[in-house]
Parts: structure tokens; C-alpha cells; sequence
């Protein structure tokens, strides 16, 4: 490595005409040679004026030239420094490399050639320390850089990832209350439908659960319970008024009909793509012995056997399989009898065991309201049916300042006063 750059080489003997020599022997165009008569002269220059290498005699008075050496290592450690030394000095030698760390010690009288060469080995070793030293600065530097960058990037991947899931969380918002508004549309049909998707849905999305299906999964028989019947929305209103068991043959064969309808209606909508097998199943029987594909087993899906059990369990103790209703208990015995028949016997278990299952504690009393007596904070105990039929806000439903707002707006509007049935503020 050659050093183009001007250098600055302190020589320091006690002897003028060694200084002389020295000068000489160094003075080029790429040096500027200083000297000094002894050690504490070197240690002025070397205080006011920027030094590359010190080149001092070993033996001088006062100060000699391993403890001068040792001094400039310790206050100038980025100063190379060479020894000038007799064959007798060998002891002074060793311990100036050893305090002073010098980089090289030449014997007296020196050899042009070999204190040239160890002058421009020292230049180099200078450099190339130089360069380490600026390279690991480099380093730290970039590495600062880089872990602010990644501290950057980290924040804006979060922020960005909280704003993909408020987006997905708007979306799937969005996507309920689509599917909740085709239950209601539904449920205009007849006071027998009211309320039944979203009871079916909710008592299936808990077998579900029970069963320990992934959310996914759970998600699916949710949606499904909700939309199920929306095949019959082409039904003549006289069908949908009374219970199955009164159809006559021509009447039934239209019923049959209507979970095929459904899974036409809703073949399009990508996002139902999972959804629509268990529409389209859920009046299959485990024993081959339903409609529309007289499935049987495990051919059925899981989710439209789960949907089966919810389903029927809510029409006969809503009537929508006799005339009358039957107590929750008295459903429960019914759908016994036909456990590995109508029912898988593993989902039927399930059901029974949660619905049967004492609750944890007494639910909070009930009672009616108008909707000036709302406060924010009741929960509905009954869903909310307009006087067309068609509901508005489901059991359960929180009620915030603004919520009410707007029942009390629409009651105004549709001057008819609402039936409002609520529990205690939430928790």
C-alpha cells in the first residue's frame, strides 16, 4: 500500500547531528519532518501539531526513549512509533514494546533502505487502521440506520395490519348485515318465520362450537342457520302459515323444493360458496330417508346436520310443526326418539347435553318498556318486530344513545308505539 497524502514524522535524539541524519535520510516531497531535542520537546510538538510517527533514539537524558514511547502510546494511541537502539540497549527495547507498544525497533547506525521501509510500513499500518476504524464507524452507523428503518417498518406494518383487520372486521360487518337483511326479508313472509333464522343460527353456532369446529367452520353453520329458509321466499303465503304436517301432497312437493331453490338464489355469491352445501342438506335425514338428495350419514354435511337439530328443535316449540307448541323439554324428548334416525346421534347429544346444561346464573328480570324509558346500556330481551313483521334488532342487542335515537325516530315516523322488551344495563 503506498501513502500518497502528506505526512508528518517526528524524529527526537539529544545528538544534533543524528537529527541532521534523520533529516536527511526522510525529507521527501510526501514528508514533513519535525524534530525534538528530547522527550519533553516531543511531547510539546506533539501536543500542538497533528503527528503520523515518532521516530526517537533510545537513549537519551531525562527522559529516554521507552518511557517517551509508552507516553505518546497512551496519550496519541493512533501515533506509530519507532525505536532507535544499540546492540546494548536490548533490555530498554523489550520493555518499550512492551509499554510502548512500539511498532518497530531499528539498531543504530540504521540502514537507509530498512528505516524508509519501516517508516512506510508504519504509513500503512496507520491507514489501514484508519480505514478499519472508519469502516466500523460505517458500520455502526448503518446498523443505527438499519434498526431505525426496521423500527420504521415494523410500525408501519403494524399500522397497516390494523388497518387490513378494521377493514376485514367492516367487511365481515357488512357481509352479516347483508346476509341479516335477506332474513328479513324473509321473515315479511309470515309471523311464523319471525325471529326463527336467528334463533336457528344462534343454537347451531353453539353445537358448532361445542363440537369444537374451527371459527371458520362455526362462521359457515352461523350464516347458513340465518339464510336457511330463504328458498321458501317464492312460497305462497297460505303455505307458510300453517305447519308442514297440513300440506297436501302437491303442497309438500313445493316445500320439498325450496332448499334446491335456495342453493340457486345463492350459487353466485362467492362468499356463501361454503354455505350453500349446508343450506341445501339440512332436511336430510341420517337415514337416507330426506329430501332433496336422500343423503344418509356422513354424506351429509357436518354443518347441515348440525343445522337439522337447531332447526327442527325451534319449530316445534314455535309451532312450526303442529299446531301447537311444545315446551323446550317436550321437544328434547321428541327428537330422543328419533336419535340415528332423523339425527346424528353425536350432534343430537351435543344439543341435548348444552341445552339441558343449568345455566351459571338467573338471567336479569324482564321487563316492557316504552321507548321514551330506553337508557343506554339495556339489552333487548325479546327481538324488536315493527308491526309488519319484520325485525329490526335481535335478542341481545346493546343498547347504545344512538340506537335509541333511531327507535324513537322511527316510532315517530311510523306513529306506532313499540312493544320494547328489556333486561338490566350491560355488563
Amino acid at each position: 500500500m503506498t501513502v500518497d497524502a502528506p505526512v508528518t514524522l517526528l524524529c527526537v535524539d539529544d545528538e544534533p547531528n543524528i537529527l541532521a541524519a534523520l533529516r536527511r535520510t526522510l525529507r521527501d516531497e510526501r514528508r514533513r519532518v519535525l524534530t525534538a531535542d528530547g522527550g519533553e520537546q516531543a511531547l510539546q510538538v506533539l501536543a500542538s501539531t497533528p503527528v503520523d510517527v515518532v521516530v526517537s533514539d533510545m537513549r537519551m537524558p531525562g527522559m529516554d526513549g521507552a518511557r517517551l514511547l509508552e507516553q505518546v502510546h497512551a496519550r496519541w494511541p493512533g501515533v506509530e512509533r519507532i525505536l532507535l537502539t544499540g546492540h546494548s540497549d536490548m533490555r530498554s527495547t523489550v520493555a518499550a514494546i512492551n509499554q510502548g507498544q512500539i511498532f518497530r525497533y531499528i539498531h543504530k547506525p540504521w540502514e537507509e533502505h530498512d528505516l524508509c521501509g519501516a517508516i512506510d510500513e508504519a504509513l500503512e499500518r496507520r491507514a489501514l487502521r484508519l480505514e478499519r476504524d472508519r469502516l466500523q464507524r460505517l458500520t455502526a452507523e448503518q446498523n443505527d440506520a438499519l434498526r431505525t428503518l426496521n423500527a420504521e417498518l415494523e410500525a408501519r406494518v403494524a399500522d397497516r395490519t390494523a388497518e387490513l383487520r378494521d377493514a376485514n372486521d367492516k367487511l365481515r360487518r357488512n357481509y352479516l348485515k347483508s346476509i341479516k337483511t335477506f332474513t328479513n326479508l324473509l321473515e315479511l313472509r309470515g309471523d311464523r318465520l319471525a325471529g326463527h333464522g336467528r334463533r336457528v343460527a344462534d343454537s347451531a353456532r353453539n353445537v358448532a362450537r361445542a363440537m369444537h369446529l374451527p371459527d371458520e367452520d362455526v362462521s359457515h353453520v352461523f350464516v347458513a342457520g340465518l339464510i336457511h329458509d330463504i328458498g321458501k321466499i317464492g312460497l305462497d303465503d297460505r303455505l307458510l302459515s300453517k305447519p308442514v304436517p297440513r300440506y297436501t301432497p302437491e303442497e309438500m312437493a313445493q316445500y320439498r323444493n325450496h332448499p334446491a331453490i335456495a342453493e340457486h338464489a345463492l350459487m353466485a355469491i362467492e362468499d356463501l360458496e361454503r354455505v350453500v352445501p349446508i343450506i341445501r342438506s339440512h332436511h336430510e335425514r341420517f337415514d337416507g330417508r330426506g329430501f332433496p338428495d336422500r343423503l344418509s350419514g356422513g354424506a351429509i354435511p357436518l354443518g347441515a346436520r348440525i343445522l337439522s337439530v337447531a332447526d327442527t328443535y325451534d319449530d316445534l316449540v314455535h309451532g312450526g310443526l303442529a299446531d301447537a307448541v311444545v315446551t323446550p323439554d317436550e321437544a328434547r324428548m321428541l327428537m330422543r326418539k328419533v336419535r340415528g334416525a332423523q339425527f346424528d346421534p353425536e350432534v343430537l347429544d351435543v344439543f341435548l347435553h348444552i341445552t339441558e346444561a343449568p345455566r351459571a346464573a338467573p338471567e336479569p328480570p324482564m321487563r316492557t318498556v316504552r321507548s321514551g324509558e330506553l337508557v343506554a346500556g339495556m339489552v333487548l330481551a325479546r327481538d324488536l318486530v315493527s308491526r309488519r313483521g319484520v325485525v329490526m334488532l335481535m335478542t341481545g342487542q346493546a343498547l347504545s344513545a344512538a340506537l335509541i335515537e333511531r327507535i324513537r325516530a322511527f316510532e315517530a315516523r311510523e306513529e306506532y308505539p313499540l312493544d320494547i322488551r328489556v333486561r338490566g344495563a350491560a355488563a
